[in-house]
């Protein structure tokens, strides 16, 4: 049985180079529409991707299961937590809950987290999306969702002060129109989208995509459906025992991004720093250090 941390897109990522022609055809059947086109009989999932059934029991023993079924299980499993509510989340972890304190739990589980998702993050493609969030030839948009309109918030704090053309998206499809309206082609949209999916974000994307912007997508271990279309995707880890997904990882991430695009330009960001300081001085905002 694989790693329990790790889903079975994880496994196919990891093990393709491995694959013969035909189960890379599989494979790409099963991450082009996943995790729905794993969760038919294991007939229907050969013949949708056009392979033949022996094909599918290969690969899946090459990801490391002992049988389709359980390998089906898995899928079935991976669906439910993507769809579950705070209420089941609880459930979940309170069955399985040890009798130590909720601290020493909770800091197990949020250094677990930390672990898996830098585990997870491809050096180069971090590098490659800090190259476009620094690039101030474009605008960079930034926008979250119901529960991740903080992590957008704190993302446009930062960054507004570290490059020029930054705009903070409200949380409101109804008023993502006007944005799209002056989204062109080299610029970024920064997205948060952790489960439960939302579907408004998905359409937001599309519409970027379709302007020549590049999607930079921030988002769970499940991965959110905008994964499809986004040129950078980061999933980070945020089970905790809680009827809440932590964002700890996501946060640790966000803050890693925000401080390699300052270094990126640094004798820009740091004139932009001081200029800023005057400004809050004229304003009077803060105590001055004597």
């Amino acid at each position: 049985m694989p790693e329990p941390t790790k889903t079975v897109r994880d496994l196919i990522r990891t093990e393709y180079d491995q694959l013969t022609q035909s189960e890379r055809k599989l494979a790409n059947a099963l991450l082009e529409n996943y995790p729905a086109a794993g969760l038919a009989s294991i007939t229907i999932v050969a013949a949708n991707a056009g392979v033949s059934t022996p094909t599918v029991a290969r690969m899946v023993k090459k990801l490391g299961f002992q049988s389709f079924p359980q390998f089906h299980q898995v899928l079935r499993d991976e669906l439910e937590a993507t769809v579950s509510g705070p209420v089941k989340k609880r459930e979940r972890w309170a069955s399985e809950a040890p009798e130590s304190h909720i601290l020493n739990r909770f800091a197990d589980a949020v250094m677990q987290n930390m672990r898996q998702t830098l585990s997870h993050v491809d050096t180069g493609r971090f590098d490659a999306a800090v190259h476009r969030m620094a690039d101030c030839d474009g605008q960079l948009f930034v926008v979250g969702g119901r529960v991740t309109r903080a992590l957008a918030d704190y993302a446009f704090t930062h960054l507004q002060a570290i490059r020029p053309r930054v705009t903070h998206m409200t949380s409101s499809a109804a008023t993502w129109p006007h944005y799209v309206l002056d989204m062109t082609h080299g610029d970024v949209l920064l997205m948060f989208d952790i489960r439960r999916y939302e579907t408004n974000l998905l359409r937001l994307a599309e519409l970027a995509k379709d302007r020549g912007v590049t999607v930079i997508l921030i988002t769970d271990q499940w991965t959110s459906p905008v994964s499809k279309i986004a040129d950078q995707i980061f999933n980070c880890w945020g089970e905790i025992p809680s009827a809440w997904d932590s964002n700890i990882s996501t946060m640790m991430l966000l803050e890693a991004l925000i401080a390699a695009v300052q270094e990126t330009s640094w004798t820009d960001t740091r004139a932009r720093f001081e200029e800023l300081d005057d400004i809050f001085d004229l304003t009077r905002l803060y105590k001055k250090s004597t």
